[in-house]
């Protein structure tokens, strides 16, 4: 049995390992899964964003900017995602952007401003930037990331090496699950709720066309009458929340035809699982609507 003085000595040098760990910060949950993939329990991943809230749009204070600064390596997606990024002092020799090399298949969308509640107003423009839910463009975002990590953490090199092809491996089977299982929704249209999700409409060839509503909550009556519009405009049966919404707004769209499927694109962490899991789920549901 340890004495007191050896148990505290025990306690600090596990704590001392714990902080000795490099850190991964990161702008969103996939790259935050991916970094946890590539560097398991050797690594700590900083993912700041407070539950609830979106991390396209999230603005750190000044105690999460400078927890991200001191990271050992800053992962980005780019595509315009998390604009803060572009107006804080990050160290750049610690800056990956995930994407940088992916920027040919990048998708550029029109101006619309509206607000996300707590992160107010803000507009979709210039560049569509759920990059991931294409899940090839995702591999080449887990390519980017694991090289950096390489670069950053040479201690860590052979362990990312040997992690790589099984997170590889599980972004190669959704890419095939959505391929295969979506294969039947090819040629309608599908409304979703949100415009998030131009890469995995094209991707697997879908046509999805986009309200702007906010996550989870109840739509006024000018939405409720859009989405009408919409639906006689395109005779969609099938309406993709981002978020669970209220059962009495499910039962509305039930009224106008429309089969409810929520389908969250995980840029933030989901209450269960990890993103493998519920993107496998997801599209199984998607696949199989009612």
């Amino acid at each position: 049995m340890l004495k007191p003085l050896a148990c505290a000595l025990a306690v600090l040098a596990g704590a001392a390992t714990a902080q000795e760990r490099p850190v991964v910060a990161t702008v969103n949950y996939p790259l935050a899964w991916m970094a946890d993939r590539l560097g398991g329990d050797a690594i700590e991943v900083l993912f700041p964003v407070p539950d609830g809230r979106d991390p396209s749009f999230w603005r750190p204070g000044l105690s999460d900017i400078a927890a991200i600064q001191q990271a050992d390596l800053i992962a980005l997606n780019g595509a315009g995602f998390a604009t803060w990024t572009t107006r804080a002092s990050l160290p750049r020799s610690r800056l990956v952007d995930t994407s940088a090399k992916l920027s040919a298949a990048f998708i550029a969308t029109q101006s619309v401003s509206h607000s996300h509640g707590e992160d107010g107003a803000h507009s979709h423009t210039g560049t569509a930037s759920y990059t991931w839910l294409d899940f090839e463009l995702a591999a080449g975002q887990a390519e980017a990331l694991a090289a950096a990590m390489q670069r950053r953490m040479p201690d860590l090199r052979n362990r990312v090496e040997e992690r790589l092809p099984s997170l590889l491996a599980d972004l190669a089977a959704l890419d095939t699950q959505a391929r295969d299982a979506l294969a039947t929704l090819q040629g309608t249209t599908i409304i979703a709720t949100h415009p998030r999700y131009q890469y995995f409409a094209r991707a697997y060839g879908l046509d999805i066309a986009a309200l702007e509503w906010e996550a989870g909550a109840l739509p006024d009556e000018a939405q409720w009458q859009d989405l009408q519009d919409m639906v006689a405009e395109t005779g969609a049966s099938l309406l993709i929340w981002e978020a669970e919404p209220p059962q009495e707004a499910k039962e509305r769209a039930a009224g106008m035809g429309l089969a409810s499927i929520v389908f969250a694109p995980l840029a933030t962490r989901p209450a269960s699982g990890d993103f493998a899991s519920v993107m496998r789920a997801q599209i199984e549901a998607l696949a199989t609507r009612p």
